[in-house]
């Protein structure tokens, strides 16, 4: 299949290499071209515009940082995906995204006679998992896709359903770790042996996925492990969002998005977003440190 992939950065690069894998044909865009050398190299065409991408192509993918950068790649009338992609294709974005873009920009392709889905990702390809909203008719062509690039696959429902899972998902994990910090602060100032109570959390109540973040990315200082803070703090205001559209009490999510925008304000927005530990530590006046 022909395929446009925009936005090659840390997610979309290895998830276009899988395409690539799987042997499709690609043509690549980023706004920094320099993105777009390691699909180069796997013998990717390049492109110098979205629409450019999107021409020719049946399918087109999109993976990038958030709605406003979706909304100018997908609807700029003269360099944007919806102005290159023929009618009868197939328009997929990867993005964790807001719902009212979604609605926007599902909108958009409908006038244009194109399939639209929303399809946010969580995990790193190809074990990671796909959430699809969108018509079930469209969700079955693209199917073979989406198996190419993850381990679980999901149709969750209408346009839309695909972008609210992800949201959830990204508040029940990014809460849960301000919680898991909380705690061991907690412990820390009890006097408890934080590598002990390490141990202690996976084979207990407290047991989480996120809770690995701690030991490998603040006991040591380097706040390295997973994505970036700025990209959890849109996240988790994308997620308080759509709780506040829908009547949904968010509670612990506005008092976390709080504390990831004080960690934003101190300009760590590039780091690891463990470094949000740091605000939670000053305000403890201990830090959790362990080799």
């Amino acid at each position: 299949m022909r395929i446009g992939f925009v936005g090659t950065g840390t997610m979309g690069t290895p998830i276009a290499g899988c395409l690539l894998a799987a042997g499709h044909r690609l043509t690549v865009y980023d706004a920094k071209p320099d993105a777009m050398g390691a699909l180069i190299g796997q013998g990717a065409a390049t492109a110098d515009s979205p629409s450019e991408a999107a021409y020719g192509a049946e399918t087109v993918f999109t993976s990038l940082p958030g709605p406003s950068e979706v909304e100018a790649a997908a609807l700029d009338p003269e360099r944007g995906i919806l102005a290159g992609l023929r009618r009868g294709g197939t328009y997929i974005d990867l993005t964790t995204n807001a719902p009212a873009t979604i609605r926007l920009v599902a909108e958009a392709a409908r006038r244009r006679d194109v399939a639209f889905l929303d399809a946010p990702v969580s995990g790193r390809p190809p074990g990671m998992t796909v959430m699809v909203g969108g018509r079930e008719a469209d969700f079955g062509h693209c199917r073979p896709l989406f198996e190419a690039i993850a381990a679980n696959v999901f149709h969750v429902g209408p346009s839309g359903a695909g972008c609210a899972a992800k949201l959830v998902t990204q508040y029940l994990g990014y809460t849960n770790l301000i919680a898991a910090i909380e705690g061991m602060l907690i412990a820390a100032k009890a006097g408890i042996d934080l590598g002990v109570l390490a141990q202690i959390v996976p084979v207990s109540a407290g047991a989480s996925r996120i809770f690995a973040n701690i030991p490998r990315g603040v006991f040591d200082g380097s706040f390295t492990s997973g994505g970036t803070l700025d990209i959890v703090a849109k996240d988790i205001d994308l997620a308080v969002a759509l709780a506040r559209e829908v009547g949904a009490p968010a509670a612990l999510g506005a008092l976390a998005s709080d504390v990831y925008k004080r960690a934003q304000a101190q300009g760590w927005g590039g780091e690891g977003f463990p470094v949000v530990a740091r605000i939670l530590e000053a305000m403890a006046g201990t830090e959790l440190r362990h080799e």
